[in-house]
């Protein structure tokens, strides 16, 4: 069902400056150019970067080889305090984006919520399929969570959380890691999240076209990341599908009114609660895919970010 509210006026000036441009959609482009117009188009929405934050690079080793991780502290915090933290994996649909394009927004996560933060940057599609990205993330939790006592971040509140196909990531390794020894994670921030790759109908076809995402570059993204259509319905791709979603953290699931991804996210958070797992849910009616980020031309993007770091601050007191 289609959303009774407008969109927000400063997300359509938005819309409207890029159509007067006539900036070319990123399904229409090589994933080399997709990448460098989506890295440019992120720049100029953001906020200014926050800076009482210290970051340093790092690694964590994985299947493909090691992992880079962008590490972020609040200045607030002493050097060797023990921290919580949150494992963050940046959207782009698997083929776009790294650990600059969503550098403002996990500083800002750092700073609103006074705990560290750890930017992924994963294997991009189409150079790796399905399921690499998947697995680096899993490695990458794995990997910090193993480093706790060096990085000075307690296991035992350690969330994973991310936009879009980052939000895919997180709540997949979320499901892939809850019966392993680690310490089990303590909550799962998933934004706008990417949950079943085969939905059709509702939402998509609510805001097929006309908005940031549209359902063409849905299907573009998908099959870059997943060549075989077999894999579809795997719950690595399509969490929704996983046979069973009892025992995950308890989860923020944020939305947007004008998204083709509202219907799975919402659908999501509904089988989450239904199998006893403490969810909340908050669709930003109002707004379109990607708002997250772009606090620098939307002013409830803001909102939404200091929403975001305050349930992780409570989640993970």
């Amino acid at each position: 069902m289609a959303t009774p509210f407008k969109l927000d006026p400063q997300a359509q000036a938005l819309l409207d400056l890029a159509r007067q441009r006539g900036a070319p959609t990123l399904s229409s482009q090589p994933p080399p150019q997709a990448r460098e117009a989506y890295r440019n188009s992120r720049l100029p929405t953001q906020p200014k970067a926050p800076s009482a934050v210290v970051s340093r690079e790092l690694s964590v080793a994985g299947p493909g080889g090691d992992v880079p991780v962008r590490e972020y502290r609040p200045t607030a915090a002493q050097p060797q305090q023990v921290l919580p933290a949150l494992v963050f994996f940046h959207g782009g649909g698997w083929v776009l984006g790294d650990r600059n394009t969503h550098d403002v927004l996990c500083r800002m996560l750092c700073v609103l919520s006074g705990y560290a933060v750890y930017s992924v940057d994963y294997r991009l599609a189409p150079e790796h399929r399905f399921p690499a990205a998947f697995d680096d993330a899993c490695a990458a939790v794995v990997g910090l969570s193993a480093r706790a006592a060096e990085l000075f971040i307690d296991p035992t509140r350690l969330a994973v959380g991310g936009d879009s196909a980052g939000g895919n990531l997180a709540t997949a390794a979320a499901i892939a890691l809850k019966g392993s020894s680690l310490p089990k994670l303590a909550a799962q921030l998933l934004v706008y999240p990417v949950t079943d790759v085969i939905a059709q109908g509702g939402s998509y076809d609510d805001c097929a076209t006309g908005y940031a995402l549209s359902a063409a570059d849905m299907r573009y993204f998908r099959d870059h990341y997943i060549d075989n259509p077999a894999h579809h319905s795997d719950w690595r791709a399509s969490p929704l599908r996983a046979p069973s979603l009892a025992g995950l953290p308890p989860a923020l699931v944020l939305t947007a009114g004008y998204d083709p991804l509202r219907d799975e996210g919402r659908h999501y958070a509904d089988r989450l609660a239904h199998e006893g797992v403490v969810v909340q849910h908050v669709c930003f009616e109002r707004q379109m895919h990607g708002f997250l980020g772009m606090g620098g031309v939307i002013d409830e993007a803001n909102l939404a970010v200091r929403l975001c770091a305050d349930w992780l601050k409570h989640q993970l007191a």
